[in-house]
């Protein structure tokens, strides 16, 4: 007998069926994948994505490997490692006067962005509504996607600011609450504007917050990547806000340490409990011996938290000059790895992917159109979003290549 002569053949029907939920039908490949890949096949210089090109302090990089060396390769706890967890109360503490219970108010996840799909699908049920800041991170529309929420997004728009910063209008905040305001998402400092909400704002957004019985839910992990000059003050610290507000943040961009993807949410035990019962079906734990590093991290000097803000002004005062002399109307940030400029004195045509795709082979380098962080692109067309989280000599190479645009 032959081998195989009892071989099943089956002639399968083709797959009419969509596959892709209708929740994210429209959402692809995120813009960061893409833009890096063609930096990659270009050889260009990336200031599209933000991460950093130098590693992160040396008693948080031995700390990894002290842990992974002892053994600390298994599961974490699934809140998180006691020691990173009161770490993270220590921090608040420490720089904002908050108290919380390591062991029921913190709650450790797999970067920031897991940290904000926990609390956004454990929080929010079909038919809820979720008044959040454009342009925005690109993960937020697809969380609130996910959790079958609506975005009622209020634009942030350069110039309305008391100093020519980004602000939004008043009335269309307010136009964007309603009954059915579940949450308020606010990313403090901002990304990709670069702008630290004011205290006045802050009060603003909380005092409608309380009115509407809503919970807000703060991302905040570039908050010790503020420049002179701004201040940023968490929502929680606010009158009234504490029981109301679940504020998020991470490792990754303070310690430079992005591929650990260690973040958490701190804040009432209920917010936490919600976002814990989600995220405990997404990643689970993580990053077992990242946490105890991140642990040492949080207990650095002051002096670390100064220079890490100074030494980044300094790059992005290069940056900036760069941008100008190149001919961008350039709108400087007062925090964050991120400048965005409008093209429109280059490009006329104000089409910011066009020009996005185009730099790579015209000059190479990579930066990130900001549409894509719009509810409504059109809002963001003619902005693109470059990042100065590099060497110096990095930036340096990236100016002189710039400047090739206005000749």
């Amino acid at each position: 007998m032959l081998a195989g002569a009892y071989a099943l053949h089956v002639t399968a029907a083709p797959l009419v069926r969509q596959p892709l939920t209708d929740k994210l039908a429209g959402f692809g490949t995120t813009i960061f994948a893409e833009m890096s890949a063609l930096a990659v096949a270009t050889g260009a210089i990336n200031l599209g994505q933000g991460f950093p090109d130098t590693d992160g302090p040396r008693e948080v990089l031995d700390a990894a490997v002290d842990a992974i060396r002892s053994g600390v390769n298994q599961y974490p706890p699934g809140p998180g490692t006691p020691a990173l967890r009161h770490a993270i109360a220590d921090h608040q503490r420490r720089f904002y006067g908050l108290e919380h219970d390591p062991d029921r108010e913190v709650l450790v996840t797999t970067g920031a962005t897991e940290a904000l799909a926990g609390a956004l699908l454990g929080m929010l049920d079909t038919g809820d509504e979720v008044v959040v800041f454009e342009p925005m991170y690109d993960s937020y529309q697809a969380c609130i996607a996910l959790a079958g929420a609506v975005a009622r997004p209020v634009v942030l728009r350069p110039g309305v600011g008391p100093e020519g910063q980004y602000g939004y209008d008043p009335d269309e905040l307010r136009a964007a609450f309603s009954a059915r305001t579940k949450l308020v998402l606010v990313n403090t400092p901002h990304n990709p504007t670069g702008k630290v909400f004011t205290r006045a704002e802050l009060i603003e957004i909380g005092e409608l917050a309380s009115e509407f019985d809503s919970i807000v839910v703060t991302d905040e992990v570039y908050e010790h990547l503020v420049f002179s000059g701004a201040e940023h003050v968490p929502m929680a610290t606010l009158p009234g806000m504490a029981d109301r507000t679940l504020t998020i943040s991470s490792g990754g961009k303070t310690f430079n340490t992005t591929g650990w993807k260690i973040g958490w949410v701190s804040g009432p035990a209920p917010l936490v409990d919600a976002t814990k019962t989600a995220k405990q079906f997404l990643t689970y734990v993580s990053g077992a011996p990242f946490q105890p590093a991140i642990a040492v991290g949080l207990g650095l000097p002051d002096a670390f938290f100064t220079g890490l803000a100074a030494d980044l002004e300094a790059k992005r005062d290069r940056l900036v000059a760069g941008l100008v002399t190149a001919g961008f109307t350039t709108f400087t940030p007062e925090a964050t790895y991120f400048t965005t400029v409008d093209i429109r004195p280059l490009a006329p045509d104000g089409d910011g992917y066009a020009f996005c795709r185009s730099m790579p082979e015209r000059i190479g380098i990579v930066a990130i159109p900001n549409q894509v962080f719009y509810a409504n692109q059109e809002h963001g067309r003619h902005l693109v979003r470059f990042a100065c989280c590099k060497r110096l000599e990095v930036i340096d190479d990236a100016v002189e290549r710039l400047a090739r645009l206005s000749s």
